[in-house]
């Protein structure tokens, strides 16, 4: 193999390529997906309570398929298994019958995933162009970036869509019918949107373009496994059609506009007042920071340069079958648009360009990078010192461009996976029985349902405010438990008790300042949150405070935890104004409260 020239290496058609060589960088390909995947195993075994950010919302529920006792009316629990697809449900309870806990597969799936999307890439890039080293440098920078992200590593629906839909175009360029129309079954039951945007590649299969428009086509081909991919996506997506679910109705763009959740600083931000913001970025945008991440991705918008001047750059004219490329960015941008005209019935607009923006700057660039080198190449052949120089060059330049990530981000891989650092709390959750309700604001109440597996009332993580039949009711409880928690009253807590049936009630510490309250950008959306503030700096107490040591059951450093049963048993007192009370609380937990706020304004 060292003996082997560097067009035969770098610049030469699979066909004429020796097989240890394609099977050299496919095994190299697989490599890096690996190491990558190994770097995150690091990551998720790293503690005792780790879990996904996105995974607190769509895994902790599946603790229901190794107990079915566990989160009995839970809310929270039903609302998410509602919306969970089908197939990424039906996964995840084939693994739990086999004793698999959930929670330890979502971390092992990100591996596996990564490996199956980077083996459907590289076929890929062979099918559009046909030299191992394009197919290599695409799964990379397609490698680098995924781990860059918090998608794969989720394990979520959204980690599946990158080896099913790669596994669609590959069989869809190799014009395999079975393929074709099990890669869009599959998508249709982890992530149905996938399906939308293969069924317009479908469409517009059956449109050529020549001499700038377009004109209808019956090529038997491409007219017969186009409908019956239209048909197979039709009947994956019936269910989804006529599905009923009792957290309709979805929200309208009206009151979407109205609610601060919705709004330039809210926890789900999506109305933003910079426009270039809102269209390129986002929940409402087409995603393209996270396309040009890494950065070397940029490449992708020179291949359509490139195959405009064959003569300049040779290699382009190896390019087949680009028009995927184009067919799959129409697609994605007409549902994106559309999205947006039916927001939000077909959910983000994001979900339609982010990922397939990806694949596509990935395979693009990983092409642009291989025809431009070896049109340096090309013109330094005569020039033996520039020639010299080049391959210095693309040496020094491959060895950052395999290490990139490393380099770019200290943190790389970018899983964001949260470490639970309460132990004896969830522990003490754990022993209680599996029917109680926790109440808390706590930023600790987000990982409750997942790390002591019991159901809560509300907390900043399951605030989604997509289903009005969910969320009006999640926002009903968290303004009340606000009002109830800072109210000078007793009655209001009690009411609050028996209305909501709560078994114990989870306070930080530092719970009873304005800070706590001001800096905080969930709790901040609510009008019982202002409420309380400004009854906090009248110097007015909140009953609540008043009761941590005659009815706390459990204490650490930074929080307490209530019996409700011994709120309900106490005796209405007088609760009258302290002006030392907030003054000597704020000097103690201010600092704490705006370091805390600012975190969740950046997150």
């Amino acid at each position: 193999m060292v003996g082997l020239s560097f067009a035969q290496w770098f610049a030469t058609l699979i066909d004429k390529t020796p097989r240890k060589i394609s099977i050299f960088w496919f095994c190299l390909a697989l490599t890096f997906a690996g190491f990558y995947g190994f770097l995150g195993w690091k990551q998720a075994f790293s503690a005792e309570y780790v879990v996904q950010d996105d995974a607190r919302q769509h895994i902790f529920w599946m603790a229901r398929f190794l107990d079915r006792d566990l989160f009995p009316n839970d809310l929270i629990a039903d609302y998410f298994q509602s919306v969970a697809p089908l197939g990424y449900q039906g996964f995840y309870w084939v693994f739990a019958q086999l004793g698999i806990d959930p929670i330890l597969l979502h971390k092992i799936l990100p591996f596996f995933l990564g490996l199956v999307a980077t083996a459907f890439a590289f076929g890929v890039t062979l099918e559009l162009f046909p030299i191992p080293v394009a197919a290599f440098t695409s799964t990379l920078l397609l490698n680098q970036s995924l781990w860059m992200q918090d998608g794969l590593i989720s394990a979520t629906p959204k980690a599946f869509v990158y080896p099913l839909f790669l596994a669609f175009l590959y069989y869809w360029l190799r014009r395999h019918l079975l393929g074709v129309a099990v890669a869009i079954a599959l998508l249709g039951l982890f992530y149905p949107q996938g399906v939308l945007i293969a069924s317009g590649i479908f469409v517009l299969s059956l449109f050529s373009y020549q001499d700038n428009k377009l004109k209808f086509t019956l090529d038997f081909s491409n007219y017969r496994l186009s409908f019956i991919g239209l048909f197979v996506a039709f009947l994956i997506l019936l269910p989804y059609l006529f599905a009923v679910s009792e957290f309709d109705p979805t929200i309208s763009i009206s009151q979407a506009q109205q609610w601060p959740e919705f709004l330039e600083n809210g926890r789900t931000k999506f109305f933003v007042n910079d426009p270039w913001a809102f269209w390129l970025h986002g929940r409402s945008g087409i995603g393209l920071s996270a396309a040009l991440t890494p950065i070397l991705t940029v490449m992708g918008f020179f291949l359509p340069v490139f195959l405009a001047f064959p003569r300049r750059f040779p290699l382009a004219v190896y390019v087949r079958n680009s028009r995927l490329l184009l067919d799959l960015a129409i697609a994605s941008l007409g549902l994106f648009i559309l999205a947006h005209l039916a927001l939000f019935s077909l959910h983000l607009p994001s979900r339609y360009t982010q990922h397939s923006l990806r694949l596509i700057l990935t395979i693009a660039a990983g092409i642009s990078w291989v025809i431009l080198f070896d049109a340096c190449w090309q013109w330094t052949c005569d020039r033996p010192v520039k020639k010299q120089f080049l391959t210095l060059t693309i040496a020094l330049f491959s060895l950052g461009f395999l290490t990139y990530p490393q380099w770019s981000m200290g943190n790389f891989p970018w899983t964001y996976y949260q470490i639970g650092d309460q132990p004896k709390l969830y522990q003490f959750f754990q022993d209680r029985s599996k029917d109680i309700l926790i109440a808390s604001i706590s930023e600790e109440a987000n990982n409750l349902p997942t790390f002591a597996r019991r159901s809560i009332l509300t907390s900043r993580e399951y605030a989604i405010p997509f289903h009005l039949g969910y969320y009006q009711r999640l926002r009903d409880r968290t303004n009340a438990l606000i009002r109830a928690q800072y109210s000078p009253n007793l009655s209001t807590i009690q009411e609050f008790i028996n209305r909501y049936k709560i078994d114990l009630w989870l306070v930080d510490k530092g719970a009873f300042t304005p800070g706590y309250l001001a800096y905080n950008r969930w709790l901040i959306q609510y009008p019982a949150t202002r409420e309380a503030i400004a009854d906090l700096e009248k110097g007015v107490i909140p009953v609540l405070s008043t009761l941590l040591d005659r009815c706390g059951v459990f204490e650490n450093e930074g929080a307490i935890v209530l019996q409700g049963q011994c709120l309900l048993n106490e005796k209405e007192a007088t609760i009258g104004i302290n002006p030392l009370f907030q003054s000597q609380l704020f000097a103690d937990f201010s600092g704490q409260n705006k370091e805390q706020g600012s975190r969740d304004r950046s997150g």
